[in-house]
């Protein structure tokens, strides 16, 4: 009896070990995939939901999942930090701003991607946004575009008084009061930016700061600079001479959809924003200065050079994703070159690929790409640090406080705001 239970036994075993043997493939390889991906809300929708439904296809029995967040970076780091803090399992993938990736890393909720992402293939994308996604020499996100601040303007209305594109801010304030002025047209503005207190806040005053020769931290002695005379100054020059003296008001309160919107209904004469805002600024059915738009580097201070924070998103895997490979293989889709091109020609993104600032179709639907590549090359980043967040809110209320009211104490609130930086920095220090 105990021969013929064994004999049962044995054959059932070997049964189970041949099936195993035919299923267990199907079960990890052959199975409906479910990946979940969180992403911002695109000016361009269509353009991602296309994207998605592409790598569905070429990817049969494996669905993306997509949950959109807010536009507002600021707001987007809150959702994906709630999510990564939580262990989310249910979060694969997630866009990142350009200022994120050190401060994921550190917290070990981004996922390492140099077994997927080689050195050999990180040469094909700009210097800088590799750079940005470096922390402690490991690589944790590849870039999607490449943003750096750009001035636009009306050309229409320069080339009637004579004007080439400012070289400097004092310059552009004095052809902003003389075309205001002349035209006598009250909806028209001087100026439209990002002013309102959020991420954007940063890198526009920012490109002022640095290009009056100040910073916004020493980033080896690990100390604030934002009680610098340079840097004081840029902040003054901005409140008195872009808040007070050629814009309105409700720059404070704008974020770049806002800033643009001014723009493209004819109400500005200088506009700050990123590479995107050529492609809706020359749509005739979004923009009524289409065909009337010229685009430059940002203008420097006297004896100073022209900055250009730099922006731009990237895509990173959760360290508590359950399918890391399937993540990779939709990251590595999303940030081909087939998609990045894509994303040049419809969305009016800039490439974080090398090789498309040299391909006939790019160049051709964006020639403003010839111009803009140095300005690229050469942007600027926010210094990769894990504690970048608690140090942007400081220098949000800081800015947002000393360009509200005309009559702020600029020297107080650089004081204080530079003593709150320099107990964060300190977190570094001996690390």
């Amino acid at each position: 009896m105990a021969a013929v239970l064994r004999a049962s036994l044995t054959g059932a075993l070997s049964l189970l070990s041949l099936l195993g043997f035919v299923l267990l493939p199907r079960l990890s390889y052959g199975a409906p995939a479910e990946l979940r991906f969180v992403s911002w809300r695109s000016d361009s929708p269509w353009v991602w939901d296309q994207a998605i439904k592409d790598f569905e296809a070429r990817n049969p029995g494996t669905k993306v999942v997509r949950e959109i967040g807010p536009h507002s970076s600021t707001e987007f780091h809150d959702l994906v930090t709630q999510k990564l803090r939580n262990r989310d399992p249910h979060m694969d993938v997630f866009f990142m701003d350009v200022i994120w990736p050190a401060e994921f890393a550190a917290a070990g909720w981004a996922l390492p991607l140099d077994e997927f992402f080689p050195v050999s293939e990180q040469q094909k994308f700009l210097e800088a946004p590799i750079l940005a996604n470096r922390y402690r020499g490991r690589v944790y996100g590849v870039p999607v575009f490449i943003d750096a601040g750009l001035l636009y303007y009306r050309r229409d209305l320069l080339a009637k008084y004579g004007f080439s594109p400012p070289q400097t801010w004092p310059e552009l304030v004095r052809q902003a009061r003389r075309i205001l002025a002349e035209e006598n047209e009250p909806q028209l503005t001087g100026y439209s930016g990002q002013f309102k207190q959020y991420e954007g806040l940063i890198c526009n005053m920012m490109e002022y700061i640095l290009g009056n020769g100040g910073a916004l931290w020493d980033e080896t002695g690990l100390s604030s600079s934002l009680q610098l005379a340079s840097s004081k100054e840029a902040v003054r020059f901005v409140r008195d001479q872009i808040i007070w003296g050629i814009s309105h008001r409700g720059v404070l309160a704008y974020q770049e959809p806002e800033s643009l919107a001014l723009f493209v209904q004819g109400r500005a004469v200088f506009h700050r924003n990123w590479p995107y805002a050529w492609e809706v600024a020359n749509d005739p059915k979004r923009s009524k200065v289409a065909g009337r738009v010229g685009v430059a580097a940002l203008p420097s201070f006297p004896g100073g050079k022209s900055v250009a924070t730099l922006g731009g998103w990237q895509l990173g895997i959760s360290r508590f994703s359950n399918q890391p490979r399937l993540a990779w293989k939709f990251i590595e889709f999303m940030t081909g070159s087939e998609m990045q091109k894509r994303i040049a020609l419809f969305a009016g993104r800039a490439p974080a690929r090398k090789a498309l600032y040299r391909d006939a179709d790019v160049l051709k639907k964006n020639p403003q790409f010839r111009s803009q590549f140095e300005a690229f090359t050469r942007a600027v980043p926010r210094p990769p640090v894990p504690v970048y967040i608690p140090l942007s809110n400081i220098m949000q209320r800081y800015f947002s406080s000393a360009i509200s009211l005309p009559g702020s104490d600029i020297d107080r609130l650089a004081g204080a705001a530079a003593r709150d930086m320099d107990r964060v920095l300190d977190l570094l220090k001996g690390k």
